[in-house]
């Protein structure tokens, strides 16, 4: 776990871009920019580790619920303690908690 008492680089900014993409600024001056998709796919918690961990299925025409249909956006981020964000997407997903190690590895640097 990220001690934020530590030298960790740690959260210090986060805000939404123009383009919809989140960008966390980071306590040694690091800017990273994330997707939505990127963070849910990378999302950290036990069902979605399970499901990127399983064989791939054969190919058939996924059956979508209504939410799926629409862009898939950041809806919340509230922060846990003082390690980490759990991150809530319009998909209705928001069991994962991102650590902050987690969320600086994700993501590309702001240019």
């Amino acid at each position: 776990m990220s001690d934020p008492s530590t030298n960790a680089p740690h959260p210090v900014g986060i805000r939404r871009g123009d383009d919809g993409q989140i960008e966390i600024e980071w306590s040694d001056g690091e800017v990273r920019r994330h997707t939505a998709r990127g963070l849910r796919d990378a999302c950290p918690c036990a069902t979605c580790r399970e499901r990127r961990a399983a064989p791939a299925e054969p190919a058939l025409l996924p059956v979508l619920a209504a939410e799926e249909t629409q862009p898939l956006t950041v809806t919340s981020m509230q922060p846990v303690g003082q390690y980490a964000y759990s991150i809530e997407f319009s998909d209705g997903h928001g069991t994962g908690i991102y650590l902050f190690d987690y969320l600086r590895e994700l993501g590309s640097p702001a240019s």
